[in-house]
C-alpha cells in the first residue's frame, strides 16, 4: 500500500511575506521627513547658533551713517588745532592765577572734560561744529560719556606733564599717541583712528 506523502510544512506567516525590519520597504519617506513621520527642525536662520541665542558680532564697528562720509586726517587735525589754542588760551589765564602746576593739573582736566561733555551731548567739539564734522557713538547716535572718556583719555596724560621727570615720559607719551592716532586714522578705510576703535566711535563729515 502506497504511503501518502506528508504535508509540506506549514507557513507561520500564511501567504504574507515576513514583516520586514527595513523603515524605508515600501514606503520611502517624503523629502523632509524622517523614517517615522516627524518633521526635521528648520535650520537656524543666519546669525544664530543652533541654541537660539544671537551670535557674537563679527566686528565691533559703528553702523554706517546715511548720507555721511568719514572724516579726514586733515579736517580732524584742523578741528583739534582749533580747540586746542583755544584750551591752551583758558590754561594760560589759569596759569597766570593759580601757576604752573596747578594750571596743568587743572587744564589737563578741562581738556578731558570739554572733549567728553560736547562730544557725548552735541556730538562735536566747537570745532567740529564750525567744520561740519560730527563724532557717532556705537549707537550711530551721540557717542556715551563712557565712549567720549575712552576715546580722548589719551589727553589726560596732559595732567602728568607738569610733574618733574615724570613729564618729560609722559610728554612723550602723548606725542606717541598724537603721531598713533594720525597714522591709524590715515590708513583706516572708516578713517577710524585707535582711540575711536578702542572707543567704538566714528566721525563723520556732514554736506
Amino acid at each position: 500500500m502506497t504511503e501518502n506523502p506528508p504535508p509540506p510544512p506549514e507557513d507561520p506567516y500564511g501567504s504574507q511575506p515576513p514583516p520586514s525590519s527595513d523603515p524605508y520597504a515600501g514606503n520611502p519617506p517624503a523629502a523632509g521627513q524622517t523614517p517615522y513621520g516627524s518633521t526635521p527642525p528648520p535650520p537656524p536662520p543666519t546669525g544664530q547658533n543652533p541654541y537660539g541665542a544671537e551670535a557674537y558680532p563679527t566686528s565691533a564697528q559703528p553702523p554706517p551713517v546715511a548720507g555721511a562720509q568719514p572724516a579726514g586726517l586733515g579736517s580732524r587735525f584742523l578741528a583739534r588745532l582749533i580747540d586746542g589754542i583755544m584750551l591752551a588760551v583758558l590754561q594760560g589765564i589759569i596759569s597766570l592765577a593759580t601757576g604752573r602746576v596747578v594750571a596743568g593739573i587743572v587744564g589737563g582736566i578741562i581738556y578731558l572734560g570739554y572733549y567728553a561733555y560736547m562730544e557725548s551731548s552735541q556730538g562735536r567739539t566747537l570745532a567740529k561744529q564750525w567744520l561740519n564734522m560730527r563724532v557717532h557713538g556705537a549707537s550711530g547716535g551721540n557717542p556715551t560719556m563712557e565712549e567720549a572718556l575712552k576715546r580722548n583719555a589719551w589727553a589726560a596724560l596732559g595732567i602728568l606733564s607738569t610733574i618733574p621727570l615724570l613729564g618729560i615720559l609722559t610728554g612723550l607719551a602723548e606725542l606717541v599717541a598724537v603721531i598713533a592716532v594720525a597714522v591709524t586714522i590715515n590708513s583706516d578705510p572708516l578713517k577710524r583712528g585707535w582711540h575711536d576703535k578702542f572707543a567704538n566711535t566714528s566721525v563723520t563729515k556732514e554736506g
